[in-house]
């Protein structure tokens, strides 16, 4: 039996005493978590950035369109969240309306700065560090050969969404739980845990849980689908069929890209949509645990056009923007500063990089766009928008516009 022994009573308090003291300026010294009332700061009309914007306005109404298309559907009265300022959808709705007003005159730089200083509120997203960089990555809709029924030559299901998969809000059953959801399988007696994505593609009789809306040849083209979301089946016949986001498993996103960097397989600076996808087809044996490796997996549904982003409206390609819908307000106009952007030719060949500068709307959400240093810019589809999506990895500055309220009469 091994004999204990302690110090002097006065010693073990002192050293009690020490060890809180370290603990609470460790305490002092951690960053405070940021939440949706600090990832916006308002600044002064000087301190903004210089607004121009490289397409012209080009597609940059239809973008608003958009969005009002989504706020014209929601209570006027309801508050919309800038930082810990909130605005009423009523005034959100003002505000892109005189912005599109404003646009519609082909303003010069001089003349919107102007404008925009006089009339405009500007927040800036706090990012992910001191300089308030903001890390853009990119997304697209992939055109993928598919068929309508299953053969040797396409034998790789579409999943829709199945019959057993439950999504639970669990805001009624506590007030700590509001905001949360959870995503399982009903069993007949209570709920458990989705199956993750290697699990289910065990699973023989899924295809009767969950319908397959396509066929595609290889799991690589699949996987692609579910990392963007939606995108287009081009059948056989020239027929394409959109389909779109419908739900998940509910497992978090892991990303493959990270896996194969630390597993020294892509190195770090070639790392890019195209890089994983040349690897998984050109390495078949190991496809299937790098896959798995991310346990998410997509349900899809067919909509009659697309793509459609979170706010249920269709995205607008360089104008459409995804971002953390706990932080910053959906639908609303931002504008991007200084990012770098890839300039692609027709055949898909990154000619140069240049500096971005242009207005976008918040009008979508990604499972891996999580808190106030992240956002992912959407391209449209083609060969010039997947090599620009998978290839965009970048810091810029974020910003986000609202209209002034009025002043009260006297």
């Amino acid at each position: 039996m091994t004999k204990l022994t302690f110090p002097s009573g006065k010693s073990v308090v002192l050293r009690l005493c020490a060890v809180v003291v370290v603990l609470g300026l460790l305490a002092a010294c951690a960053p405070r978590p940021i939440t949706r009332e600090t990832a916006l700061v308002r600044i002064a009309p000087g301190d903004g950035p210089v607004f121009i914007d490289d397409a012209a306005y080009d597609q940059l109404a239809r973008g608003i369109a958009m969005s009002l298309l989504y706020l014209r559907k929601r209570p006027p009265q309801h508050i919309v969240y800038f930082g810990a300022d909130g605005y009423t959808v009523a005034h959100l709705i003002r505000s892109l309306e005189t912005f599109a007003d404003l646009i519609a005159q082909r303003p010069k730089a001089d003349q919107l700065g102007r404008m925009i200083g006089e009339r405009f509120h500007v927040y800036q997203a706090v990012g992910r560090n001191k300089r308030r960089d903001v890390l853009f990555t990119g997304y697209y809709e992939p055109i993928v050969r598919g068929s309508r029924v299953p053969s040797a030559q396409f034998p790789v299901p579409v999943h829709s969404r199945p019959v057993d998969l439950v999504e639970i809000d669990l805001s009624p059953f506590a007030q700590d739980l509001k905001g949360r959801r959870i995503v399982g399988r009903y069993t007949g007696h209570t709920v458990v845990p989705y199956p993750d994505r290697g699990q289910i593609r065990k699973e023989r009789d899924f295809d009767r849980k969950a319908a397959p809306i396509a066929w595609l040849s290889d799991e690589v083209d699949l996987f692609n689908l579910m990392v963007q979301g939606s995108g287009k089946v081009l059948f056989e016949d020239g027929k394409l069929l959109d389909i779109h986001f419908d739900g998940s498993n509910g497992h978090a996103y892991r990303s493959i890209g990270r896996l194969l960097i630390d597993q020294g397989k892509i190195s770090k600076d070639r790392m890019s949509m195209q890089a994983i996808r040349d690897y998984l087809k050109a390495h078949p044996e190991e496809a299937d645990a790098i896959m798995n490796h991310n346990p998410r997996f997509i349900f899809f549904r067919a909509i009659d056009q697309g793509p459609l982003g979170a706010l249920g409206v269709s995205l607008t390609p360089n104008r459409s923007l995804a971002v953390d819908r706990g932080l910053f307000p959906l639908a609303a106009l931002a504008y991007i500063d200084g990012l770098p952007t890839p300039r692609v030719d027709e055949s898909g060949r990154i000619v140069d990089w240049q500096a971005h500068h242009g207005f976008v709307l918040a009008q979508d959400t990604g499972s891996a766009i999580t808190g106030a240093g992240r956002a992912d810019f959407f391209w449209g589809h083609g060969r010039r928008a997947e090599t620009a999506a998978g290839h965009l990895k970048h810091a810029g500055r974020l910003y986000f516009l609202v209209l002034k309220p009025m002043p009260p009469a006297p």
